[in-house]
């Protein structure tokens, strides 16, 4: 179908001109290739039985009003559970009527709390590298962005290693900034903020009145003896935050696409009246369901039945053995503290001189499209997560998700294992 040509370059959309989307090029080289898919961030496991339960009895309810509209703001029985959730989690009275709203997805969370809260001339401060999403919520949203990129510390193989500097940091505030993106667990890196990490970021958030967008997904995919730890909770920071959480990385049901922002009246009313205007509402049937759940979770909390337990121990196994598999196949993987992904450095991995050496781009990138068409294995270069000044950072790194069945792992570990043996 031919369309009119005025209209093909909308630059709020492309940023000054249609660009080529990498997540796009790789995926459809990896169907056309038949080659296994560690590249996206979802599960390929079962969800629990009582979530899914939950949303059967709920599409079977005899008040067939469940299939309609709810509450534009959130499904009240949805907001209530959740208002309970984040005042024990934050250690604050939530309203759940004024200080909670539920969103189709996370996503749709971050990108109402951008169009909400940040203005035209605003700036924002992203830590690298970063959920590639907030770079262009920041550009739609008019604001310009300071990046502050983790630097591994030498012979790193821990996520815990990237660290940012002070004092870059301290640099990228000013009166000018609005706000900072905390992702924590952190996705691509995993890395897991510590208390000290999130005191020198609260801390000039509270000198600069800065507001806080903290995008908790992974928050309970936390490994080993660390903790996560709610920026919400720091003195000075209640009233600046909004906490962003997702059902889908909760319950492993991301097709479900609700998740939700929680924060202080005056910023969610906002967020509120913006979503009001755009989405309405989210769908009833998930949120009742979601509700369901959740207060299951809640009889459930601290026991070894408890989801919120049970994921992370049956991810960190997941985790630990694709680190083996990759270790043996010489990449130096960086193990993450959290979420679902592993950084691992491809230096070290054969790929001979059969890469398109003409092709104007990152080394990451040729790398993941030769691996695609010569070894079947999918992955996602590291690069595409930094701003363009610090892309070179991670040109020798990949991103793959653990987040899958022992039978898929297993399929990995056979593609790793003849990697450097194959010719």
């Amino acid at each position: 179908m031919s369309g009119s040509t005025r209209h093909i370059n909308m630059d709020r959309v492309y940023g000054g001109g249609k660009k080529g989307n990498i997540w796009e090029d790789i995926l459809k080289l990896s169907a056309e290739n038949g080659a296994l898919n560690l590249a996206l961030g979802f599960p390929d496991f079962a969800p629990p039985s009582h979530v899914v339960e939950a949303l059967g009895h709920v599409t079977s309810y005899a008040n067939h009003m469940i299939h309609h509209y709810t509450r534009a703001a959130g499904h009240q029985r949805f907001c209530k559970i959740l208002s309970k959730l984040y005042g024990r989690l934050l250690k604050q009275d939530i309203d759940p009527m004024t200080e909670v709203l539920p969103t189709i997805g996370a996503y749709d969370a971050l990108f109402t709390t951008f169009q909400s809260l940040i203005c035209p001339g605003d700036e924002v401060v992203l830590i690298e590298p970063c959920y590639e999403p907030y770079i262009e919520l920041a550009r739609l949203a008019g604001a310009s962005v300071k990046y502050v990129p983790l630097i591994p510390k030498d012979n790193s193989t821990s996520s815990d290693d990237w660290v940012f500097d002070l004092q870059t940091l301290q640099a990228a505030f000013s009166t000018k900034t609005k706000a900072i993106v905390v992702n924590t667990p952190m996705n691509p890196l995993g890395k897991v903020f510590n208390r000290d990490e999130l005191q020198a970021i609260a801390d000039l958030c509270v000198k600069y009145d800065t507001l806080c967008f903290a995008d908790e997904v992974y928050q309970w995919l936390v490994y080993g003896n660390r903790k996560h730890i709610y920026i919400a909770t720091l003195d000075g920071m209640a009233e600046r935050t909004i906490n962003i959480g997702s059902a889908g990385k909760t319950f492993s049901v991301t097709g479900w696409k609700t998740g939700w922002a929680v924060g202080p009246a005056n910023l969610m009313d906002a967020l509120q009246s913006f979503h009001h205007l755009t989405i309405r509402g989210g769908v009833s049937v998930m949120q009742e369901a979601l509700a369901i759940a959740f207060e299951k979770e809640e009889e459930l909390l601290g026991s070894e039945e408890s989801y919120y337990r049970q994921l992370p121990n049956e991810m960190q196994n997941k985790r630990d053995q694709l680190v083996e598999y990759l270790q043996e196949a010489k990449l130096d993987p960086v193990m993450p503290g959290g979420g679902y992904f592993i950084v691992a450095n491809i230096s070290k991995l054969e790929s001979g001189n059969k890469m398109d050496e003409s092709a104007q781009e990152a080394f990451d990138v040729k790398f993941v499209k030769w691996a695609i068409v010569n070894k079947k294995f999918t992955v996602i270069p590291l690069s595409i997560f930094y701003s363009q000044e610090h892309r070179h950072l991670g040109e020798k790194y990949v991103r793959i998700c653990f987040a899958k069945t022992d039978e898929t792992l297993r399929k990995a570990k056979e593609v790793l294992t003849k990697w450097n043996n194959s010719k």
